[in-house]
């Protein structure tokens, strides 16, 4: 972690009643920073705030918006909550596996995609749901999903 990363997390501290609190956004500045939070981030974390590793783990994992691998340039979540699923989240998932040529944490060759199943994205009324980086797509058939990334790669080819 490099010193300006280490004034940041410090200007962060300083907002925060105590060191701990600063938790989440610490995480998300580090996420920002390379796109993902890794293991020797958590142990710099960990010294800096005063607090143990595996609660530093444990929140970094239990929030979807936080990665501890890298992804693509796109990251897609699939929301597999049960009304997702039963409105065909599995089958959207499977579908963009196949279209991506890439499995449940992978990421394509080209650095474009990245797929992970998710338990909620809040989105019940509207599913079957995924998300791209911030971005919501709902009513989700497969149709649509061509749309989208065929969208998305038609946007980074230039064309």
């Amino acid at each position: 972690m490099t010193e300006e990363v280490k004034e940041t997390i410090n200007r962060l501290i300083g907002r925060f009643p105590k060191k701990e609190s600063a938790l989440l956004p610490v995480l998300t500045l580090l996420q920002k920073r390379k796109g993902y939070i890794s293991e020797n981030d958590l142990k710099d974390i960990s010294g800096i705030l005063d607090v143990p590793e595996a609660r530093i783990f444990s929140t970094a994992s239990f929030y979807t918006m936080l990665r501890l691998k890298p992804a693509g340039k796109y990251h897609i979540q699939v929301c597999t909550n049960v009304v997702c699923a039963l409105l065909g989240s599995d089958a959207i998932f499977d579908y963009l596996s196949k279209k991506l040529n890439i499995h449940e944490g992978e990421i394509t060759p080209d650095g474009l995609f990245s797929i992970v199943a998710v338990e909620c994205l809040a989105s019940c009324g509207n599913a079957p749901a995924m998300q791209i980086n911030m971005e919501y797509h709902e009513n989700l058939d497969t149709g649509k999903v061509d749309e989208i990334i065929d969208s998305i790669k038609r946007r980074e080819v230039g064309g």
